[in-house]
């Protein structure tokens, strides 16, 4: 019986196998909802309960709270099964572009609550087999409630697209904040680098590794504090997340390329000039990627702490320090670092910050972290910081909000027809190739319970914060 049952299942056609694992997802993504919306139910009763003890409040007004938590309860259920499009929200402004589509400034409709919407084609995901990171970062972020990290609060899709739609944070990146400012002083550098230490601990802690921290991922709020984003090379989670990122970078390195001496100021120039282009680029830039992920020998969250260090050393000195004209003369730094990872003596940082970057940036066994977050957060670099209160304190660089739609922070960006349905890539006939593929994206759709039941007034987290 069971060689007639596996010969059966190899005779199939790539039609049929196709068609059951479709149905596979199908039903795991239907019955992975119901346990996950049972235990969200769960979690915000509980949560209900120790809010309420907190404050001591008495019994009739813990019985008022409860009957408004189980009418939001009921309302969120029927906001749940109402279809969420593009027409329920209006586009302001385009505030990012990268390979793969862009990010929009829009208003949702019928609340006028602003997020960052960010739209993705499918056809470029499908052809170039990102779909295991776009899954990775959707799921993610659905599981994600922390003050670190970028709250999601919807997810939808069309024939064309796919949309995620997140809380604005008009502070804009860190890329920007340092293309601004050059360097940043000891005292701002110990503040920007112990708050990503507790954003990528808090991931550390829920079973992920980010494995792209680098500037343009650390975003800053309102009031200029960190919050990480992009979590689409996250791993950790699933296994239907983990694709080969990597697997053939070190085959397009060239071995014919030649090694040029650059001082730290042309090191500065070249990386200035080529920094936006390669956030916006497919190619990218392996300039804060761990030597251990390059090598694909395995590797684990102590590859967040390498990234870290570089991008502390890109603070104090004015770019990072394996900055090359080439992402390959580049990547051949990272992997000889222990040559070339040097300080400039024109750019005098304090002993205790090198130290810490060394410390960053070393053998994987050896790294600091290695036995746990506090190893960190003692070091001497640090000496002073109250993690505990470090958020509810002003930032270090204060954020000029005038509104809570201002865009002054990023980068001026001109209209595209990425939102228009007619529009379809020119070099892919999606129809014909695609439109089979598409039960890939079963299951996208997500809808956040503050989103939904939070109607009328603006969160918080939206209303600037004039200084």
């Amino acid at each position: 019986m069971a060689t007639r049952g596996h010969s059966s299942c190899s005779s199939m056609s790539n039609h049929t196998k196709e068609r059951v694992n479709m149905a596979m997802v199908t039903l795991e993504n239907f019955y992975c909802n119901l346990i996950d919306q049972h235990e969200e139910r769960e979690m915000r009763q509980q949560k209900l309960e120790m809010v309420m003890e907190e404050e001591g409040l008495p019994d009739e007004e813990k019985r008022i709270r409860r009957s408004q938590h189980a009418r939001k309860e009921t309302e969120f259920l029927r906001l749940k099964r109402t279809r969420l499009g593009l027409d329920d929200f209006e586009s302001l402004k385009v505030i990012g572009r990268g390979a793969f589509g862009e990010v929009r400034l829009v208003q949702k409709k019928d609340t006028g609550h602003i997020y960052a919407m960010k739209i993705l084609r499918k056809a470029d995901m499908l052809e170039k087999e990102q779909v295991g990171h776009i899954r990775a970062e959707r799921d993610i972020l659905v599981q994600a409630d922390s003050l670190w990290v970028v709250k999601m609060f919807y997810s939808f899709q069309d024939k064309i697209n796919l949309y995620l739609l997140m809380e604005f944070l008009p502070g804009g990146d860190m890329m920007t904040l340092l293309m601004k400012k050059d360097t940043l002083s000891e005292e701002e550098t110990q503040f920007y680098v112990a708050e990503t230490v507790l954003a990528i601990d808090s991931i550390h802690q829920m079973g992920f590794i980010h494995r792209d921290i680098k500037p343009d991922n650390v975003l800053l709020d309102s009031k200029g504090h960190v919050k990480l984003s992009d979590f689409g090379l996250c791993t950790g989670l699933k296994k239907a997340h983990r694709t080969e990122f990597y697997r053939n970078l070190n085959h397009s390195i060239s071995n014919d390329f030649t090694s040029q001496y650059m001082n730290s100021k042309r090191k500065a120039e070249t990386w200035k000039r080529n920094r936006r282009q390669l956030a916006f680029s497919t190619v990218g830039t392996p300039d804060y990627i761990a030597p251990e992920v390059f090598m694909q020998t395995g590797y684990n969250k102590l590859c967040d702490w390498w990234s870290l260090g570089v991008i502390m050393y890109e603070m104090l000195i004015g770019y990072p320090p394996f900055c090359s004209e080439t992402p390959q003369e580049t990547y051949k730094k990272v992997m000889n670092w222990k040559e070339t990872l040097v300080f400039p003596p024109e750019v005098p940082i304090s002993e205790r910050a090198k130290d810490l970057i060394l410390r960053f940036c070393c053998e994987g066994d050896h790294r600091i972290g290695a036995t746990g977050v506090e190893e960190i957060k003692r070091n001497l670099f640090f000496e002073g910081v109250d993690y505990d209160h470090i958020r509810e304190r002003p930032a270090a660089i204060p954020i000029e909000i005038k509104s809570i739609d201002d865009t002054s922070n990023f980068d001026e960006f001109p209209e595209s027809d990425i939102l228009s349905p007619t529009v379809y890539p020119v070099t892919i006939n999606y129809k014909a190739d695609y439109k089979n593929k598409d039960w890939v994206f079963i299951n996208y759709t997500y809808k956040r319970f503050e989103g939904l039941t939070a109607r009328g007034a603006i969160p918080s987290y939206m209303k600037g914060s004039k200084r």
